[in-house]
């Protein structure tokens, strides 16, 4: 795999690395939802969560449809949701490891 690979694959991951994000995602996984709907779930700031959407999409992991004046939010792929449910299966064989896990080094 060539470095641009590498630094593209990094750049993807981190659409995935924000607390937030990951809340949007869950948010959307089963179902598409309005920037307020995605709002009142996360229990975010308007601003805030518009700022992950662009984000969001932006990078491809999710899109937006029109209807009407709203827009409303989907996982781009069934894919992304496989993404999802696997992190959560995954998280309980490292969940020790990832508690202790100091981010601040990165």
């Amino acid at each position: 795999m060539s470095q641009d690979n590498f630094e593209l694959k990094a750049k993807f991951i981190r659409g995935f690395s924000d607390k937030t994000r990951l809340q949007i995602l869950e948010c959307i996984k089963d179902k598409e939802k309005t920037v307020s709907q995605i709002v009142e779930e996360v229990q975010g700031n308007q601003s805030n969560i518009s700022q992950h959407l662009a984000c969001l999409k932006g990078c491809g992991i999710i899109f937006g449809r029109q209807e009407g004046k709203y827009v409303l939010y989907s996982l781009n792929s069934e894919k992304i949701k496989d993404m999802l449910t696997m992190f959560d299966a995954i998280l309980p064989l490292v969940h020790d490891g990832v508690a202790r896990c100091d981010t601040d080094l990165y």
